[in-house]
């Protein structure tokens, strides 16, 4: 009776071991296959050219200071293409009616460059931060411009 016992015992333990082994070895694939991956890229020297659009923004936010209550004040942004593809701004919308946009919609070749205006009307007094969304086609998320400052008498 042992003997049956204990060889029902290591049947068992035997399909355990079967039916479990692959979950073991699952994460080793997974660093096996990355490492195949980037070996054909290992031991190079080359800078990785980007293939597509590439937006580089002069600045992403600007201090007005000081501004006359009522007055207006206008910033500019630099938007260079430093991509291979031409550059489009698919979106662009300030978080208040006090700041107006001003852009050309025209594409931006690669290595030129295109400015986005904003003018920003103090019509309340006080410090401020206001923030101008952008997006382009060179990448998903959006780009946050600020424009900051105080409006005095």
């Amino acid at each position: 009776m042992f003997l049956d016992k204990h060889t029902i015992n290591c049947k068992l333990m035997y399909k355990i071991i079967l039916y479990l082994l692959p979950f073991f070895l699952l994460p080793f694939a997974g660093i096996n296959a990355q490492e195949a991956m980037t070996s054909d890229r290992t031991g190079t020297t080359e800078s990785v050219n980007v293939n597509g659009p590439k937006a580089v923004w002069d600045t992403t936010i600007h201090d007005l200071g000081d501004l006359s209550f009522k007055s207006k004040k206008k910033v500019e942004y630099l938007l260079t293409n430093e991509g291979n593809q031409p550059l489009f701004i698919t979106y662009a919308q300030s978080s208040c009616g006090c700041a107006h946009l001003e852009y050309d919609q025209a594409p931006v070749l690669p290595g030129k460059s295109t400015k986005l205006t904003v003018t920003y009307h103090g019509t309340e007094l006080g410090d401020f931060m206001k923030t101008i969304s952008v997006v382009t086609n060179a990448d998903a998320d959006r780009t946050i411009l600020q424009i900051k400052g105080k409006v005095v008498e």
